[in-house]
């Protein structure tokens, strides 16, 4: 599912583009050109996630591949720090308590049977009409989920019902993510 693994060499670069651009933001520092790998140019998903003390601080992604992966991490980057609705701006001051991850995501595969959803391997995500939902492979460890409660999270995620997974009218997809 998906493309090669990135090397760690890909990883690391991938990482100070993200961190790269909060810093660019918060305190103008100059954005670095970093010598891109054919892998980093190739079009992919990703979210970027923030924590603070080990608690949420921003997350978000992009889960189409509509722009190469170098890009999507950086505005990832940028989005997740000052724009996710659920939190303030990051601000100067804490940005030194600041953990980046970064989750690269594989191809979006549409399930047949929630048989296929593997809980810590797969992330989940739910579309029915004009909502959607989509939860990272990483929280369903973090929060001990097991395979229903991982759907019903993920419907609640997308302003669904509890349940709506059970409907013919919602498309479950999984993928899969290099988290980092």
């Amino acid at each position: 599912m998906g493309a090669r693994p990135l090397s760690e060499v890909e990883k690391r670069i991938l990482k100070e583009i993200a961190i790269n651009a909060i810093e660019g933001v918060l305190f103008g520092v100059q954005e670095i050109s970093p010598d891109l790998t054919e892998r980093l140019k190739e079009k992919g998903g990703a979210f970027v996630t923030l924590k603070k003390r080990g608690s949420l601080r921003g997350c978000i992604g992009y889960i189409r591949e509509i722009m190469p992966l170098y890009k999507t991490v950086r505005e990832a980057a940028i989005q997740s720090a000052f724009h996710d609705p659920r939190f303030e701006p990051v601000a100067r001051e804490e940005w030194k308590e600041i953990e980046v991850e970064i989750s690269v995501l594989s191809p979006m595969k549409r399930v047949d049977s929630i048989e296929e959803i593997e809980v810590g391997k797969h992330g989940l995500y739910i579309e029915r009409g004009p909502y959607s939902g989509l939860l990272l492979p990483q929280v369903a460890i973090e929060y001990a989920f097991d395979r229903e409660t991982f759907l019903e999270e993920t419907c609640l995620k997308a302003g669904l019902g509890r349940d709506a997974w059970r409907s013919r009218d919602t498309s479950i997809y999984i993928f899969t993510a290099e988290v980092f």
